[in-house]
């Protein structure tokens, strides 16, 4: 079945006041959950040292709603780890690196879009607050 998410909605769940930090911005964070959807709105204040990550089997299209967010992407990543998932189990599908070697880099402003396909290392922090909506797409 298909969603509708108004734009009044989003605007809504906007007003939420900025934390230090990296979070994602409810209701969207269980809504998607509880509804099997592929995107989120991620909320960083104030995040100077993001990891870098690959994912293996999914692309990340990324669209900045508020603030700016500095992106590296593509490139290599240095001393890359698979990712470690709360229940303490490897996740081979993605990886992480502390830094990104040789890739390109964009500071997305309101408004821009950032495609990163699967398989290309990306990282991004931001000094004030950004609001940036991901959505997953699964490779076939």
């Amino acid at each position: 079945m298909g969603v509708v998410i108004g734009k009044n909605e989003i605007a809504e769940a906007l007003k939420v006041p900025s934390q230090k930090g990296k979070r994602l911005i409810e209701p969207f964070k269980t809504y998607a959950l509880e509804n099997n959807l592929p995107f989120k709105i991620l909320e960083d204040c104030e995040v100077l040292d993001n990891e870098a990550e690959v994912h293996k089997e999914e692309g990340d299209l990324w669209l900045c709603l508020e603030g700016e967010a500095r992106f590296i992407y593509g490139g290599e990543m240095l001393d890359p780890r698979p990712h470690k998932n709360k229940d303490g189990e490897i996740n081979e599908k993605e990886w992480k690196a502390k830094e990104i070697s040789g890739g390109a880099e964009v500071v997305l402003k309101s408004g821009d879009w950032l495609w990163v396909p699967a398989g290309e290392p990306h990282r991004h922090s931001c000094e004030g607050t950004t609001r940036l909506l991901i959505i997953k797409v699964p490779i076939k």
